[in-house]
Parts: C-alpha cells; sequence; structure tokens
C-alpha cells in the first residue's frame, strides 16, 4: 500500500474540516451514481420501445440477481470497515492483507452463485408470480446477467477496496466507462442496429455483461499492478483461515440483513403483481413501480454518494477513536441528504405526468403515477436519514445493527403495510402508502437508535490478518 498518498487522505478524513472533505470524497461518487441511473434510464428508455412486458422485465429481474450478490456483499461491506479502519489506525499493512483476503473470497463466492442464478432461475421468477406476459422476457433476462455475475462481484469488490482507502476517483472513472460502454451498445444489441444480433431485452443484458466484464478486467489489472493505493500479490491472496473468520463474524449479519431485504423486494414484487391483477392491471402496476424505482434512483445517487462518502469518513476516524467527530460527520450528512430529497420529491411531484411520458406514453401508468406522488413521494427524505443512519452501523463495523434496521423496514413495516393496505383500501393505492410509511417509521427507528452512540466502538483491536 502507497503509505504516503493513503497517509495525506487518512489525515484530512480524520482531522480536516467535515463538510469540505466530505463533499471531496462525495462528489466523484455523486458522479458515479448518476452515470449508473443514466444508464438505468437509458434501458429503461430503450425497452419501453418495445413495450410495457418488455420495460418490466428488468425490475422482475434485479431484486433475484440482488439477493444473491447480497450474500456476498455483506463481506464486502465487512472488508470495507477493517480496510478502512486499520488505515484510521494507521496500520496499512493490515489493511493491505485484509484486502487480499477479501478479494479472493469474492471470487469464489461469485462463481457459485452464477451458476446457481443460471440453473435456478426459471422457479425463482415462478415464485415471485410473474405475469405470463412477462415471464419469458424475464427468464432470458436474469439468466443473462447471472452469468455474468463473477464480473460484476469483482467489479464491486475493486470499488468498496478503494473507497475504504479514501480513493472514490479512480473507481468512477472505471464505472463511467463502463456505463457509457453500456449505453453505447444498448441499442445496437436490443435493435440489432449496424448489423449486431436483434436480442430485445437479451441484448440489454448482454451490453450489460459486456461492460461489466471490461470494468471487472480493468480494476483487477490496477489492483494486481501496483497502480492504485491497494497492490494485490499472489501471497495476500492466498486463504487466510483466521480472517475469514473474523469477515464472517462481521459479514454475516450484513449478509443477512441485506440478503433478506433484498429477498423482501423479491416478495414485494410477488404483491405488487397480486394486487395490481386484483385491483387493476398486473403489468401497469409493475411498470409504474420499475419507473419509479429509476426516478427515484436518480434523487438517491446525491444522498448514496454523501453517504458512502460519510462512511469512508466514519470507518476511518472510528479506527483512529475519534467517535465524536464520527457522530458529527454522520449528523450532517443527514441533514444534507434530507435537504437534497426534499428537493427531489417537489420536483418528482411537479413534473410528474411529463416524467413518465418520456418512457412510456401510455394512460393507464399515467393514471398509475398519480398515487406514487400522493402516497408514497413524501417520504424519500425520511429514506435520506435511514440509508444515512444505516451506512454509519456498517462503516463502524457493527453490521448486527444494520441487518436489525433493514429487516424491520422492510419485513416489519413495509411488506405487512403494502400488502394490509392494499387489501384494506381495495386499492394499489394502499400499496404505495404503505411503502412510503415504511421509510418515514424506519427513519424514526434508525435516527432513535443511533443517537445512544452504541456503535461508537471499532472492531480491529486485538487480531489481525494471518495472526
Amino acid at each position: 500500500m502507497k503509505g504516503e498518498r493513503i497517509e495525506r487522505m487518512r489525515d484530512q478524513i480524520v482531522s480536516g474540516p467535515i463538510v469540505k472533505t466530505l463533499i471531496l470524497l462525495a462528489y466523484p461518487l455523486i458522479v458515479n451514481q448518476l452515470v449508473q441511473v443514466l444508464y438505468n434510464l437509458t434501458d429503461t428508455f430503450w425497452l419501453g420501445k418495445l413495450g410495457r412486458e418488455e420495460l418490466a422485465a428488468p425490475g422482475t429481474a434485479w431484486p433475484l440477481v440482488w439477493f444473491f450478490m447480497a450474500l456476498g456483499m455483506g463481506f464486502a461491506t465487512a472488508g470495507f470497515a477493517f480496510v478502512s479502519q486499520y488505515v484510521g489506525a494507521k496500520e496499512y499493512d493490515k489493511a493491505n492483507r485484509a484486502a487480499g483476503a477479501l478479494y479472493s473470497l469474492m471470487m469464489l463466492f461469485a462463481i457459485g452463485v452464477g451458476v446457481f442464478g443460471v440453473v435456478s432461475a426459471p422457479y425463482l421468477l415462478g415464485f415471485m408470480n410473474v405475469s405470463d406476459t412477462v415471464y419469458p422476457y424475464a427468464l432470458d433476462y436474469t439468466r443473462v446477467i447471472f452469468a455474468g455475475i463473477p464480473f460484476s462481484f469483482t467489479l464491486f469488490a475493486f470499488n468498496f477496496l478503494l473507497r475504504a482507502i479514501g480513493d472514490t476517483k479512480t473507481p468512477v472513472k472505471i464505472n463511467i466507462a463502463t456505463v457509457l460502454l453500456n449505453l453505447v451498445l444498448d441499442p445496437f444489441f436490443i435493435f440489432g442496429w449496424a448489423g449486431f444480433p436483434e436480442l430485445g431485452v437479451v441484448g440489454a443484458a448482454v451490453a450489460t455483461m459486456l461492460s461489466n466484464s471490461l470494468g471487472s478486467l480493468v480494476g483487477g489489472y490496477l489492483l494486481f499492478t501496483g497502480r492504485v493505493g491497494i497492490h494485490l500479490t499472489r501471497e495476500s491472496l492466498k486463504p487466510d483461515p483466521e480472517f475469514y473468520k473474523r469477515i464472517f463474524r462481521v459479514g454475516i449479519p450484513s449478509s443477512i440483513g441485506s440478503s433478506t431485504t433484498a429477498l423482501g423486494f423479491v416478495i414485494l414484487t410477488r404483491i405488487i403483481f397480486t394486487l395490481g391483477g386484483q385491483f387493476g392491471d398486473a403489468d401497469v402496476a409493475f411498470a409504474t413501480y420499475s419507473i419509479t424505482n429509476r426516478l427515484t434512483n436518480f434523487m438517491f445517487a446525491f444522498s448514496d454518494g454523501i453517504s458512502m462518502a460519510m462512511g469512508t469518513m466514519v470507518g476511518q476516524t472510528v479506527g483512529a477513536k475519534l467517535y465524536d467527530r464520527a457522530k458529527t460527520i454522520a449528523e450532517r450528512t443527514m441533514a444534507i441528504n434530507f435537504a437534497i430529497l426534499s428537493v427531489g420529491t417537489l420536483l418528482f411531484a411537479l413534473f410528474r405526468v411529463e416524467i413518465f411520458s418520456f418512457f412510456i406514453n401510455d394512460p393507464a401508468i399515467i393514471t398509475e403515477s398519480a398515487k406514487v406522488v400522493k402516497y408514497f413521494s413524501a417520504s424519500l427524505p425520511f429514506f435520506g436519514i435511514f440509508s444515512a443512519v444505516n451506512n454509519v452501523f456498517q462503516s463502524s463495523g457493527h453490521t448486527k445493527k444494520s441487518m436489525v434496521l433493514s429487516m424491520l423496514r422492510l419485513w416489519g413495516l413495509r411488506l405487512p403495510l403494502s400488502y394490509g393496505l392494499g387489501i384494506l383500501m381495495k386499492d394499489t393505492a394502499g400499496m404505495w402508502l404503505g411503502m412510503g410509511l415504511s421509510n418515514v417509521l424506519g427513519a424514526v427507528v434508525a435516527l432513535a437508535w443511533f443517537l445512544t452512540g452504541s456503535w461508537m466502538s471499532r472492531i480491529i483491536e486485538d487480531h489481525s490478518p494471518g495472526q
């Protein structure tokens, strides 16, 4: 690990101006998030030209993909906490060895997930109660995405590791390049432009897989040649059973929390198709949900970027035992997130018709979107608070708290409220209202738990990798 470069960034994080440092770390992440959202919006735009069933297909696939990726991402979260806290404690050699152990673990896990996902996709989509009209598109899309999971995992690991040491610019450059490649490839593979095969929905998945594969290879090259702050070697990649125990101890709660959250969204997809079919048109309800997800992701690009930057700062300040500073960093992040999402929600409400019409000119979807604004949109600023607190718990290594918080919001609040209010109101409006209430109530619980200060302790006290 390049000590001088990391030391300089570490000093700014643990002792420099909080808001200035937060912005310095956050702006590349925000750009990255916006580019990712641009990809999703473009995907939605092109698939909307094919029809509402094609537009809905990726939305059915991603909760499944997210579920399996979440199992591994919990360990990436644990690795992030260890690496960032070692850097905060100025133990750079241990940080490098922890990074290598994490990367090898992620590669092995990803291969298994990819194979399982390709084989089990038909049964998983059947469990989600995907409509017969959407199912064939969703199946093909899901299988291609699962086939590319090993590359997606290692690209995520690269992003996590560099963000842990305070380098938020290098991953963004790679991600922007891969997303721009994806944007260019999308219409060629979807519509068969310039002699390319006309693959329809599958074309969008192929473009995603190829772009992620290239990004993963570039990230791996930078790590193994030592051109970034972390330098992986064959020695650092060797299995480290003792450190794996620590990764599992911290990572399992995060994996459980993330995967049960993802599973919750699989169940939510089933609820949307069920209630949509019972009180209207299932495809209309889910297509509206898919577009809404893309739009909220655009707003969350800003708050998520700031929250991730906060995670780096909290991880390193906790590693340096500067707990009061970590608390101040988190509180300022929450205030900024709430303000940003409040402005975004207002714009969403004012320009709802124009926004939804841009993606698909379907009167039924435009009508359904009015319920989104009325019953759901006002809850979005509260999700900014929830997300920040969840990131504090993960970055400080208190992953059990993050697990409980995530499960409460989704399983304790969102699923029962969305289904129960939908049945009670005999309308999909109840489903949207349930989603909104889960954000508000989840934020209240998260903030109260944060203020107890029970997360103010580090996880790197006793042992190091390989010892």
